[in-house]
């Protein structure tokens, strides 16, 4: 697979205890697998299991990682809506 082709993410994840996690992946089952697994983030690790809440596609990494840090600076309450918009 080109570069070019690839499609960037960025995610979030509810971890067990309650709390929110947000990445960027280009390859989703492989870092859900991870973070299930315990090798994905550190934050997540001890608060296993995590389940998907929703993802948001972006064109390349550098897109993606510009909208991780928007959501990451959201409230909780807004950062499912994020995912509502064309952020």
């Amino acid at each position: 697979m080109e570069k070019s082709n690839l499609t960037w993410l960025v995610y979030l994840l509810e971890c067990a205890d309650g709390s929110l996690y947000a990445g960027i992946t280009n390859r989703l089952e492989h870092r859900l697998n991870a973070h299930n697994a315990g090798t994905g983030a550190r934050y997540t690790r001890s608060r296993l299991p995590v389940t998907l809440l929703a993802t948001q596609e972006h064109p390349d990494r550098s897109e993606a990682s510009k909208a991780e840090m928007k959501l990451k600076s959201l409230p909780r309450a807004k950062k499912r809506a994020f995912f509502d918009s064309s952020a």
